[in-house]
């Protein structure tokens, strides 16, 4: 008899370690959750396979030989939002905070439980766009020239698409929902983040960061995202 996951499409998850012995446990063990698993040791060979494969999220250690895991990051962002979660070690709070303010959907400190790994995981994808729970009609926010469809995950501004991950999508959708009215980074993080994650305000302002460069980089004139200043952000 097929599992009740094996109803559902497979989720694919690409995972680099440079540890061999990490790549294989963490394989047998997701693929026992029903995802489809790829593994890599060497970031080059990962981004060349992501060129011509399609994944759902993808879990990266930031010390790597040849090219770390930022620098693939990077080089991922030029072409795909998908969700990244982050391996780090327990004392590496500054790659963290890197990784974080880059964009990254989440992040895991080595040594972790599998467990812990499967519910970061699924807690990153139903906030993704290729999360497949998503059942709504179709839901459309706008506001000005600003425009959010919760069941697609893109955003428009002016009717050009501006490529948000879903973590950015969350937190202008946040904001957009409540116009005029301010709302904390706490408030931003509970929207976009859920459960367990470390409330960094410094986190948000890097995410606020990149949602407006995003912005700017089409309309040079963008000011909707308004900072006030020792409490958080609001849209008018």
């Amino acid at each position: 008899m097929l599992s009740q996951s094996s109803y559902r499409k497979m989720q694919k998850i690409i995972l680099l370690d440079d540890d061999e012995n990490i790549l294989f446990s963490l394989s047998v063990m997701l693929k026992s959750h029903g995802y489809d698993v790829s593994t890599f040791s060497d970031g080059f060979d990962m981004l060349e396979y992501l060129n011509n494969n399609n994944s759902d999220i993808l879990i990266l250690d930031i010390k790597m030989p040849r090219i770390d895991g930022l620098e693939v990051f990077n080089s991922v962002r030029k072409f795909s939002n998908i969700p990244i979660i982050f391996l780090t070690s327990k004392d590496s709070e500054v790659d963290e905070l890197i990784g974080l303010r880059l964009g990254a959907d989440d992040y895991i400190r080595k040594p972790f439980s599998q467990k812990l790994l499967v519910e970061r995981i699924k807690s990153v994808l139903r906030r993704s766009k290729s999360y497949e729970n998503k059942k709504e009609h179709k839901d459309v926010i706008n506001l000005k020239y600003l425009e959010l469809n919760r069941e697609t995950f893109i955003c428009t501004w002016k009717d050009k698409i501006i490529n948000l991950t879903s973590t950015e999508f969350l937190i202008l959708e946040s904001l957009i929902k409540r116009p005029g009215s301010i709302r904390t980074r706490d408030d931003l993080i509970n929207d976009a983040f859920k459960e367990g994650f470390s409330k960094e305000d410094r986190v948000i302002d890097s995410h606020i960061k990149r949602i407006r460069q995003k912005f700017i980089s089409m309309d040079p004139n963008f000011d909707l995202i308004k900072t006030i200043y020792g409490i958080g952000y609001k849209i008018q």
